[in-house]
């Protein structure tokens, strides 16, 4: 295999000499961007007969939901937070805004390791209850106040910096967690970096506030390539996608990176995604309906929500009741309790049989393939209806889906076997360490399969 450290290292230093043409780049996404969010919030709801290559909303909704996101998730598997450092509008936006404002210090309360998690389930949450995937005014209320958000938190915060991205994002969690499979990334030789041998360039802007010489892995690095070359101790490198989550340690892994996994990446989407197909929804719905008549608390089946508290769309005959809210709400919210603590339980069961309690949070993120490869299933779900409504049959898709998913399980589960191999358990120990590992992947396998092919 040849050797791609050279060709990497001059793209890594290149992207430095070209800083400009980046910005230049992030300002075009930022304009596209713009225009996919507003404009077909401003228009007419699309008829039944419109079509995607007719139509603005419909079309801004297929490259949103249908395209940019899923390969989003994709691409920070594939090149580590490259999205976030080199396209992102909002981190753009946040930065430039940073520039102007108070230029104020970041609060500790800010820098708390929960928020990430906390944003991105509140996201998903009230996406769901306004059909954010579905409809333009939607997706300009949860993406338009978000980018809203990173530049006001730009504005007050400190200058030059993205301390949104740092601390806030709903996504940084998850990107952080995606990146760790990435095959590249940008190394920092400590020693060299302290020996600071000749060119001295000047110290690179580091936007999302990381601590250059320390920086270990692409879990938080945003791949913007502005310290490549940085003392000749900085270099963008290739690397098994295995690597920094086999050498990851109680240490170097944040609690909050696997609750955010388990109860959020893993059960929570997973409820997000199934609620609209689940039989065991329309039951739960059913019976409380039947409670509430019985009981005479009709008010509870009204429609009359606002559109940016529950769906309400009656033109279309899409409106959410009282009910179907907090339905939605118990829903998801059981989802991500009943299998982020299944997983969680498992993975606790295992570390202890490992003899280290420790191992938990090393074993608890060798799922992460499997978390990713979910979120890209759910998501790509609104790709192919989207595509189907053109006629499309895509009848490989599910074949497709199929493959996706055991390679998922096939990954997380050789990640929990070499993580295993490093401890001093015995053998009988690690296959009954392994055990509970194979239950956890089989809990979210089955789970899609479930919504693909079970219902």
């Amino acid at each position: 295999m040849p050797d791609l450290t050279p060709w990497l290292q001059r793209l890594g230093d290149g992207m430095r000499r070209h800083g400009a043409t980046i910005r230049v780049v992030q300002w075009a996404v930022v304009l596209f961007y713009a225009v996919l969010l507003v404009i077909p919030a401003l228009l007419p709801l699309p008829s039944s007969q419109a079509r995607l290559f007719d139509n603005l909303t419909l079309l801004a909704q297929f490259l949103f939901w249908g395209l940019w996101w899923p390969f989003v998730l994709l691409s920070i598997v594939l090149f580590g937070r490259l999205w976030c450092g080199v396209l992102c509008p909002e981190g753009a936006l946040s930065e430039w805004a940073s520039h102007y404002g108070k230029g104020l210090g970041v609060p500790r309360g800010l820098r708390w390791a929960g928020w990430p998690t906390l944003a991105f389930c509140l996201t998903t949450v009230y996406g769901q209850l306004i059909s954010v995937y579905d409809y333009a005014q939607a997706a300009l209320l949860i993406l338009g106040g978000s980018t809203v958000a990173a530049v006001i938190v730009g504005l007050l915060f400190a200058r030059g910096k993205r301390v949104w991205c740092r601390y806030l994002c709903p996504v940084s969690g998850v990107f952080s967690l995606l990146a760790r499979l990435a095959p590249v990334h940008f190394q920092v030789d400590e020693q060299r970096w302290l020996e600071n041998p000749p060119p001295r360039r000047p110290p690179p802007n580091c936007a999302p506030l990381l601590d250059i010489r320390r920086l270990r892995g692409a879990a938080d690095c945003h791949a913007c390539g502005r310290c490549s070359g940085q003392r000749d101790a900085v270099r963008l490198i290739a690397r098994s996608s295995n690597e920094e989550i086999l050498h990851s340690t109680a240490n170097t892994l944040s609690a909050w990176d696997a609750r955010l996994l388990l109860f959020g990446v893993i059960g929570l989407a997973m409820g997000a995604f199934q609620w609209t197909v689940s039989p065991w929804f329309i039951d739960f719905k059913q019976s409380l309906a039947q409670w509430l008549v019985s009981h005479d608390w009709l008010w509870a089946l009204q429609d009359n929500a606002p559109w940016w508290l529950l769906t309400h769309y009656p033109q279309l005959n899409d409106s959410f009741s009282w009910l179907d809210g907090f339905c939605i709400v118990a829903y998801l919210g059981t989802s991500a309790l009943l299998i982020g603590t299944s997983l969680m339980l498992l993975m606790r069961l295992a570390a202890r049989l490992t003899g280290d309690s420790a191992q938990y949070r090393p074993l608890a993120i060798t799922l992460t393939p499997l978390g990713g490869a979910g979120l890209f299933l759910g998501l790509s779900a609104t790709t192919v209806k989207l595509l189907r409504y053109e006629g499309l049959l895509l009848e490989w898709v599910q074949s497709a889906r199929a493959g996706l998913l055991v390679a998922a399980i096939a990954w997380s589960l050789w990640l929990g076997y070499r993580r295993l191999e490093q401890t001093t358990a015995s053998p009988v120990r690690r296959l009954l360490a392994m055990a509970c590992l194979v239950s956890a992947s089989g809990l979210v396998g089955y789970g899609w399969w479930l919504q693909f092919w079970g219902w």
